[in-house]
């Protein structure tokens, strides 16, 4: 007899698991009340298969069901390849702008934010943390060709044109990283970048594309792990000036707000895990990702007092896939998408594309 889900609202922590499967272990971990998300990685994916039956098991623990989220953005960020249509960097994307045409670039761009959707809603996948915004200054390894392009316009115009293909798609996006990685040498996922610029120099580069993808009914954000001094003391992720004054503020965002992984070198300045977690809460964050460290996310979830975050249950259930999810066989058979992924497998895949340094689980 299949035990009845638990009834549980969503909680504000994300979490990771294992392997292929659930254990034990991981089953009551997901069923706390403070998780309401898991995060999965490339060591969770063996085929299509399997992942379509762990996002079923994790599905069929809670009701409403928790969200399940990746970072599958291509190039070198995405998470499952077998059977999965290769997807291009950014930069690739920025290139057919520039080159052939905005017209060229926007659809492509709409085809790679289609295609990406619908395979990982048909694997039962609620959300992937895309498109990154930050500007390509040419000397952020971490970020290089992730980034559509150096000038905000660019930026802007392909990022909505993701976010529409991703919606056709069934599945909402996720700007990244707040207000803007790009210029930065250091990876936050190692060190502490620290960005001297002062608020205006970044209104007029680096805040353009997310003000322009808040107007247009961005769903979430994620902030970056960077100090930027001349605006405030604190990560962009612990900062209220940034998360509240600035991005709720003046740009006017009203969706979610997730952590980058509290476990990163980037938030290390904040203090132990707990205190990473209530600061990132208090600076306006509404989901804090704990990645790769079990023992972590065990300490959380045994120590946070719920943080009582109003409106959190309905900013959550706007990030749920939507539609039924698809037969991957089905969606393969449908015109609409295997003309949009016969369109992104024509793109050009330079030999560059994976290169870069090894970019962090959670990203």
């Amino acid at each position: 007899m299949n035990k009845l889900p638990l009834q549980l609202p969503r909680g504000p922590v994300m979490i990771d698991v294992a392997a292929f499967t659930l254990t034990a272990a991981e089953r009551e971990r997901l069923c706390h009340p403070l998780v309401g998300g898991v995060i999965l990685f490339r060591r969770n994916f063996q085929n299509i298969e399997q992942l379509q039956a762990l996002t079923a098991e994790i599905r069929a623990l809670r009701e409403p069901q928790l969200l399940i989220a990746v970072d599958h953005e291509g190039g070198r960020v995405q998470r499952f390849i077998d059977g999965f249509t290769r997807l291009p960097p950014m930069r690739v994307l920025g290139e057919a702008w520039e080159h052939e045409g905005v017209s060229v670039g926007r659809a492509a761009t709409e085809n790679v934010g289609y295609v990406l959707a619908a395979e990982l809603r048909a694997c039962g996948i609620d959300l992937s943390f895309t498109p990154v915004l930050d500007l390509d200054w040419g000397q952020c390894a971490v970020i290089g060709n992730r980034s559509f392009h150096r000038a905000p316009a660019v930026v802007s115009d392909l990022a909505l044109a993701l976010q529409h293909g991703l919606q056709r798609g069934g599945m909402s996006s996720c700007g990244k990283h707040f207000p803007g990685h790009g210029f930065v040498e250091g990876d936050s996922h190692h060190v502490i970048p620290v960005d001297q610029r002062s608020l205006a120099q970044l209104q007029a580069d680096d805040l353009q594309p997310f003000a322009q993808l808040a107007a247009a009914g961005m769903a979430s954000v994620m902030p970056a792990h960077v100090v930027y001094p001349a605006v405030d003391a604190q990560p962009a992720g612990f900062s209220k000036v940034w998360l509240q004054d600035i991005l709720r503020g003046e740009l006017g965002f009203d969706g979610v707000i997730f952590s980058d992984d509290l476990t990163m070198e980037g938030a290390a300045g904040v203090g132990n895990i707990v205190e990473r977690a209530r600061a990132a809460f208090d600076a306006g964050c509404d989901m804090a990702l704990v990645c790769n460290r079990p023992d972590l996310a065990d300490q959380l979830l045994a120590e946070l007092a719920d943080p009582q975050l109003p409106g959190l249950a309905a900013r959550l259930q706007k990030m749920a896939g939507r539609g039924a999810q698809a037969d991957w066989q089905a969606l393969l058979a449908t015109d609409s998408f295997a003309q949009a992924r016969a369109a992104v497998q024509q793109l050009s895949m330079p030999k560059d594309a994976l290169a870069g340094p090894a970019v962090g689980e959670a990203c």
